[in-house]
This record gives structure tokens, sequence and C-alpha cells, in this order.
């Protein structure tokens, strides 16, 4: 499968994601917005991963390409093809569907848990309880037709999907050391004290088994996104 992703700054790859896709011989194909990467043709599209960013969805008139990302995903899902958005990436597919795509009423970064919303058969299903890594101040209302996943004590709209081929996160599942410290690293500003705030300490205190257990959660995901 011919597997797109769009990339909207240098520190926010595909973490944990990118092994799973080579491990079952996707194909995969960056486009680097940030460097006015042009989009591709739909037609080449099988599936599109839409990644973060610490821009907003609503930031259009100081960046243009974000006016033609939502056309584009716009047409992807029209399309009926498989997308998957994270963070920013959700946020741009509720903005693509008409939703509203506000400022949350907490920013929530760092390491949190989040309680899922069980939906009954055909629909992803979370774990009753877990703890995802988060980095984000705004949120999203649900897409018309969206059904609700996750909720957390700071945003309740967290996850949703439409059928089994779109998916949004507000939350990262594919956080790997190495792109949490890139985060850290470049978003530093980011981390004023405040109730769902973490310290860049805190987050540093995460062991490698809970970024196993993230990552896994990530993979059964995509599993039954793209299976």
């Amino acid at each position: 499968m011919r597997v797109h992703w769009f990339q909207h700054v240098p520190f926010e790859g595909l973490g944990s994601i990118l092994p799973w896709l080579l491990q079952h011989d996707h194909t995969v194909h960056p486009h680097c917005l940030f460097n006015h990467a042009p989009l591709p043709d739909i037609s080449a599209v099988d599936a599109l991963i839409v990644m973060g960013g610490p821009m907003s969805v609503n930031d259009t008139a100081e960046l243009p390409w974000l006016a033609a990302e939502k056309q584009f995903l716009g047409k992807m899902l029209a399309a009926g093809k498989p997308v998957l958005g994270i963070c920013l990436g959700a946020q741009l597919i509720a903005s693509a569907l008409d939703a509203k795509v506000i400022a949350n009423a907490e920013k929530e970064i760092g390491w949190w848990p989040l309680k899922s919303h069980q939906n009954g058969e055909g629909s992803f299903q979370f774990p009753e309880r877990f703890e995802a890594f988060h980095w984000h101040g705004e949120t999203f209302e649900l897409p018309a037709g969206a059904t609700l996943l996750a909720s957390s004590a700071a945003c309740q709209n967290q996850a949703f999907q439409i059928g089994q081929q779109v998916i949004g996160l507000q939350f990262h599942l594919e956080t790997t050391p190495a792109s949490a410290a890139a985060l850290l690293e470049n978003c530093a500003e980011d981390l004023s004290p405040a109730k769902f705030v973490q310290s860049a300490q805190q987050i540093h205190r995460e062991s490698a088994a809970d970024y196993r257990q993230l990552n896994d959660l990530m993979a059964k995901l995509l599993d039954y996104w793209l299976g």
C-alpha cells in the first residue's frame, strides 16, 4: 500500500509508525509541507497520515499551505480513503469536515491518563484506562458522524473515528524517546507551569517499558486502521 504522510515541522516525524509501515511492506512517501512540498496526486495515495505541529489549523493567513492541505484532506475523505490524523492532524481532519478547532480550557503536555468510550463492535477499542503522551493547547469539536473514542480529565474530545478508515488522535501513541526529546528541545517554551503541564524532568522519567507499551498500542491501532 502507498502510504503518504504530511509533516508540518522538521522535528515531528512518524516515530514508531515508520517501522510498523516498513515491517508490513507498505511504501512510505513523506511530504514536508513546511518546505512547500507539493501535494500528491490523490490517485497515487492509498492511505494518508497527517502528523502534528505547533501551529493552529486556524493559522491559514500566516501559513496558506494549511488551506490547501485541508482541501486535499476533504478530497481524501470524500473519496473514502484511509486517513489517520495525530494531534494537529486530527484537528485538520475535524476542520476539513467543518468542525471547529478552538483553544482547550487547559494545555495538556506530558504523560496523562485517558479513559476509553466503549462503543461496541466495529469501533476501535482502547483499554478502559491507559496513559499516553500529550502536547496540545487546542481541541476539536467532533465532526458530524464521528464516534468519540477517548477522553482525559483535561480534554473531552481526545480521539474519534468515522467508519474504520478515518481516525483522529489528539494524543501521541507514536512517541519514542527521541521524538519526545525533539519536542522538549524545540517547544520548551510551552512548559509554563499549569495543572496539566509536566516539567521536562517529569517527562523524562518515563521508562523504556512505558514507551514500548505506548508504541504497542499504536501498532494495534494501525493493525485496525489498515487491516
